[in-house]
């Protein structure tokens, strides 16, 4: 997915336009640019924080070199470069065609025709890069883009010259655990059949969709890399031998690229013969949406704007110097739009009491007190099932939520109210991406049939709450229906549910019609729209209880006209389902938000704990049945985190399962027994928090043991990484405690 560029974003590089983000790491920032000419390229920068570094410098140029190297037909061509630039940059073709982890995850793993084609070539670009004395040390499936024309190989960030040990030091730990060799997970030196020992990884989750050594802790994964023999699970009986060989520990057993590749296929026919239809749709979409995008640059944070405004206003009100002077991370915090009180201008020393309109003041904070700061909230107005509360959200540097009053803004760091919207938002017609917000706009023209009006999507500017862009009405659905549910967002494509006819007041209506629809917001354009099944009459129940977009699926829980609750997942692009798969043990009203996934998976509690494939809905794997019912109890939901699944189990224990096997991997059994079931973990850097009868535990991750517990009566926990606080709310109450 292309991402807006940000304010700060250069405008080109040499000759190239900058025209979107396709990502950032640690090293740098990779663009979509294009040349005055027209030449479309991938535009990888440097980080200004890490340019000054001769070493990083060092490796750079190495990437480039390694690069030219490989060269356009087994890599990306190297268009232009300027290593030695204030940033240095690297322009490269851009690949038309996903990463080999996308593919698998929207096609499924490979067919083994497939496979054996994209194993032969890429051990050619092996060969070419071996020949050339160069290894490229981080090979995986990320690093792995398929095209029409074959494999192309791409990141050579930590590749360097055989037996050059001049960045050891800087590189000691760099690659990828769960692709490492096992002479390069001990710190010895990486040769050409260590990268062979990474292609055969690479093919194998090509062929499974999992890795030859699981996922997991990075210590726990190099501790498989060095000893544990690979699961081949799921690998094709023919292709089992050469496999193990590439995997053998002794660097001198692995077969050479030359030998693999002749293995694996005899080079007949074109790539593209062996590709899936899906593959080679995704390829067409990825050229046709690089050659389609339109610029878009994310404005500038207002932090300026208020304080000019102050400068040019020959008389401004005391509340709006209250405002400007109330400081906060974007610069525009009030003195809180709760329980205030502020000076009037007609009476200077005299405090007009206002209204509580949703959120009070910080409370006075005790000496004692163990949380970070605490409010008072009004919960929304409403009265959809399956509850009113609306559960907040981390987006840029505030924390929202809706209130008796609107949609409000809160900063983490100290509990200041930075802004209310006044709109009084439903909080089911509110969806973030973590930098934006988005919500269904108040209908303000009328349309053909009774009641009906169009429907509006909209952003809200996050320094002051108000409208910042509104987007072309969706004909023929009714923005006036109280039950239209804006789902989710990702990469500027919003999904939501929303129905056809008049606005009754009465809840939804048995014949009423009512759609899924995906609107990109960057084109301005309906991208799909699927018909909903019919709900009963009069109902006020949502159809969606969570959402989000996991690479090219639409992952939903859903809850169906008869009450139960299923987990489906709709391909992005069009909307079709394709799967369809039942959650057992859960009620509607305990699975509203909550969804955890990560790349692989869709990760189920509130019953069994069980993982579903999100290739195909399969089941990955079930704790309740590999227990054989040792530990067969309700689970509260999961979360995930660096590849192990969390949760609390009934009158047992708080448990990390390996979110590849199911298999265990970190247990605490300090509690007492009466953690939460009803929401998830929160996992912090080093401790992860879960709620039980006296607390807030928070347990560390290393010790797994029950470090600290803070006294709270919330009953929703989120947490804000960049404040690093934990956010419970729960009654009136909300309060930030320490995110460690």
């Amino acid at each position: 997915m292309l991402s807006p560029l940000t304010h700060d974003d250069p405008a080109g590089f040499g000759a190239y336009r900058l025209i979107a983000r396709l990502g950032s790491g640690g090293m740098g920032t990779v663009y979509l640019a294009r040349s005055a000419g027209g030449r479309t390229v991938a535009l990888k920068t440097m980080h200004a924080a890490i340019a000054t570094d001769p070493g990083f410098r060092t490796r750079f140029r190495l990437e480039t070199d390694a690069a030219r190297i490989i060269g356009g037909h087994h890599g990306a061509t190297v268009v232009d470069a300027d290593p030695q630039a204030e940033t240095p940059w690297l322009a490269t073709e851009y690949v038309l065609g996903p990463p080999l982890d996308d593919a698998v995850a929207l096609a499924g793993p490979l067919p083994e025709t497939s496979m054996r084609a994209l194993g032969a070539a890429l051990a050619g670009a092996l060969a070419q890069l071996h020949a050339s004395d160069v290894v490229h040390r981080d090979l995986k499936p990320s690093n792995v883009m398929i095209t029409a024309y074959g494999p192309k190989i791409i990141d050579f960030g930590i590749a360097r010259a055989a037996g050059d040990d001049r960045l050891t030091r800087t590189g000691a730990a760099a690659g990828t655990p769960a692709f490492m060799s096992p002479e390069q997970a001990t710190g010895q030196e990486h040769t050409p059949a260590g990268d062979v020992f990474a292609l055969a990884g690479v093919l194998v989750f090509a062929l499974t969709g999992h890795g030859p050594f699981g996922a997991g802790q990075a210590a726990d994964l190099l501790y498989r890399v060095r000893y544990a023999e690979p699961d081949l699970t799921g690998v094709p009986t023919a292709l089992v031998p050469v496999l193990t060989r590439c995997l053998s520990k002794d660097p001198a057993q692995r077969p050479t690229t030359t030998e693999l590749a002749a293995h694996l296929h005899d080079g007949r026919g074109q790539f593209a013969d062996h590709l899936p239809d899906m593959l080679l749709a995704e390829i067409a979409r990825r050229a046709t949406e690089a050659w389609q995008h339109q610029p878009h640059r994310l404005p500038a944070p207002a932090e300026d704007s208020l304080a000019s405004t102050a400068q040019n206003t020959s008389k401004v009100s005391r509340r709006k110097l209250l405002t400007i002077g109330g400081g906060s991370v974007l610069g525009v915090a009030s003195a809180g739009v709760g329980a205030w009180s502020w000076f009037t201008p007609e009476s200077p020393g005299r405090k007009s009491p206002q209204k509580n309109l949703g959120i009070s003041s910080p409370s006075p904070k005790s000496p004692d007190a163990d949380y970070v700061w605490q409010v008072e909230v009004t919960k929304p107005p409403g009265d959809l099932w399956p509850a009113t509360a609306s559960i907040p959200f981390p987006v840029g540097d505030l924390l929202a939520l809706v209130v008796s009053s609107g949609l409000a803004a809160v900063d983490p760091r100290t509990g200041q109210t930075a802004w209310m919207s006044g709109g009084r938002e439903h909080y089911w017609q509110i969806a973030s991406d973590g930098e934006e917000i988005y919500r269904l706009g108040k209908p303000r023209e009328a349309a053909t049939g009774a009641g009906a009006k169009p429907l509006l999507i909209e952003t809200i500017d996050l320094t002051n709450g108000k409208l910042k862009k509104s987007f072309p009405p969706l004909n023929g659905l009714n923005g006036a229906v109280t039950e239209n549910q804006l789902v989710c967002v990702s990469g500027g494509v919003v999904y939501l549910a929303a129905g056809q006819g008049a606005d009754t007041k009465a809840g939804i209506q048995r014949d009423q019609p009512w759609f899924l629809t995906a609107v990109d917001t960057l084109v301005g354009r309906e991208l799909w729209r699927q018909r909903l099944p019919a709900r009963r009459e009069g109902s006020k129940r949502l159809h969606f209880l969570a959402g989000r977009v996991i690479g090219e699926r639409l992952v939903l829980i859903q809850e169906t006209a008869e009450g139960a609750v299923r987990v489906v997942a709709r391909n992005t692009r069009t909307g079709k389902v394709l799967w369809d798969k039942p959650m057992y043990g859960a009620k509607p009203g305990q699975a509203r938000g909550m969804l955890s996934t990560d790349d692989t998976h869709v990760y189920l509690g509130l019953g069994p704990l069980r993982a579903l494939r999100l290739s195909d809905g399969g089941e990955a794997w079930n704790f309740q049945k590999k227990s054989r019912g040792q530990f067969n109890y309700y689970n509260g939901p999961p979360a995930v985190a660096n590849g192990v699944v969390y949760a609390a189990q009934q009158r047992l224990h708080l448990i990390g399962l390996e979110a590849a096997s199911g298999g265990i991997d970190w247990l605490n059994k300090d509690g007492d027994g009466t953690d939460d079931l009803t929401a998830p973990p929160v996992i912090g850097v080093e401790h992860i928090y879960v709620k039980d009868a006296s607390g807030l535990r928070g347990v560390s991750l290393t010790a797994q043991t029950t470090t600290h517990t803070y006294e709270t009566t919330g009953t929703r926990f989120v947490a804000h990484p960049r404040a690093q606080i934990v956010i419970a709310l729960g009654g009136n109450s909300l309060t930030a405690f320490p995110l460690q």
